[in-house]
């Protein structure tokens, strides 16, 4: 009875020791080449996960913040995808005719999809314009029609649609920092609902930690009537306006950071200067160690890419402290190896 009473506790102590060395083991990135800004990411991730030492940040507060567009997920394919999804609705949806100043703002897209450059005040423009093309949807009808336009396939790339669009070492971080019990949360410029029908399959990531550009949303049954003034009835489904609420761009993801999530985030990845101000929220006044991580798209061979913007941006980062993270010297791939960029086709 002794003896298999020792050999019971041998075998468990054996198994914890296995358990303990499995959690230990150094996960595998196979998308990434040796580079400074994953050594860096490795290193934080160690000091704030290491139990007994001053470095080390409770699971509650190891909060990462990412970008979507351009950081998670393909920007120039060849233009963003609420853009390119936006067009769809206004030029070739047979269910839906778009009042000409939401056909305006569409023409204006289309023409700048060619060069990649809008004029000034695009952003809100077509935030404003998607609220009114896309008003009156319930939450599940706007999902599905998101699911379903991304299985088209990706303008500017061969082998790929939209729904696999996204950046193979940035889904390996993103699980990664999962492992290591960090809150991954998306803080898009890209509408709210839409990030979340692309991206939560896919990333993992639960609907709550999703947070985007927004519009306000009524009951079926509630017409002009105030929230105040309305009770949700029984047959009520919740259906998107043409109101929009916030643009989540620049100082608005700080504000949106700070009211959603509640914590100061310790890890931050973005690509464009509408994500700087999540950045420097994240490395400013910090507590806890924290980093800031920013994608340069420096690669017009595997993407497409402006080689003069990724080089401004990568001075302007360098001089901010950021970690820089090249598309082209740190990603091993970037969509995989059956994924090739061919030239624009703009229908």
């Amino acid at each position: 009875m002794k003896k298999s009473l020792l050999v019971l506790t041998a075998a468990l102590l054996m198994g914890l020791a296995s358990c303990g060395n499995q959690a230990e083991e150094e996960y595998k990135f196979t998308a990434w080449n040796d580079c400074a800004s994953l050594t860096n990411l490795k290193s934080l991730v160690t000091k704030v996960t290491k139990k007994g030492s001053e470095t080390y940040v409770d699971p509650a507060d190891r909060v990462a913040v990412f970008d979507m567009d351009g950081t998670l997920y393909a920007e120039l394919d060849p233009t963003y995808l609420e853009y390119a999804m936006f067009m769809h609705r206004c030029f070739d949806d047979p269910t839906y005719t778009a009042p000409a100043e939401v056909m305006a703002v569409a023409e204006e897209i289309k023409e700048g999809s060619w060069t990649h450059t809008y004029a000034s005040g695009m952003d809100l423009r077509h935030a404003n314009a998607a609220a009114k093309a896309y008003s009156g949807m319930t939450l599940k009808e706007f999902a599905d029609y998101t699911k379903e336009f991304i299985k088209k396939d990706a303008p500017g790339f061969s082998g790929m649609t939209y729904a696999d669009a996204f950046y193979k070492p940035m889904v390996e971080v993103v699980d990664y920092l999962h492992k290591n019990d960090f809150k991954c949360y998306i803080v898009s410029g890209s509408d709210r609902y839409l990030c979340r029908a692309l991206c939560c399959e896919a990333l993992k990531i639960p609907s709550e930690r999703v947070i985007g550009m927004d519009v306000r949303l009524k009951g079926t049954e509630q017409g002009e009537k105030d929230g105040l003034d309305y009770t949700l009835g029984t047959d009520d489904s919740l259906v998107r306006t043409d109101e929009l609420l916030i643009k989540n761009l620049k100082m608005n993801k700080v504000t949106a950071i700070a009211k959603e999530i509640g914590r100061q985030p310790i890890v931050s990845f973005g690509n464009s200067g509408g994500d700087t101000a999540m950045a420097r929220y994240a490395v400013y006044n910090n507590p806890n160690p924290s980093g800031a991580w920013m994608l340069v798209a420096d690669d017009d061979v595997r993407d497409h890419a402006n080689l003069e913007k990724a080089e401004s941006s990568r001075k302007n980062w360098e001089k901010e402290g950021f970690n820089i993270v090249s598309m082209k010297n740190d990603f091993k791939t970037i969509y995989g190896d059956s994924v090739q960029r061919t030239e624009f086709v703009i229908d």
